[in-house]
């Protein structure tokens, strides 16, 4: 593929075809671009992911810590009612 492109640069340079070479040059500079773009989003997309997963384990674990503390709070008041 850089072949490709290295071939194609080196044709318009060596034909003193300035402006093509720079309409060209232009054009994978804004596929560059738009590739980091997309780059980014998925980063983006995968760090929310990676949070959303986070914070729902932490929302069921604090979930597993409240019924186990009310459990021990009704024994212990069970237990508090019957001495």
């Amino acid at each position: 593929m850089l072949r490709i492109f290295a071939s194609i640069r080196q044709s318009l340079l060596s034909e003193n075809k300035t402006v093509k070479y720079l309409k060209y040059a232009i054009g994978e500079f804004i596929l560059v671009v738009l590739g980091i773009l997309v780059a980014l989003q998925i980063n983006n997309w995968n760090e929310g992911r990676k949070q959303l997963e986070e914070r729902q384990e932490l929302i069921e674990n604090l979930k597993t810590d409240f019924e186990i503390s009310l459990e021990l709070l009704e024994t212990e008041l069970s237990e508090a009612c019957l001495s």
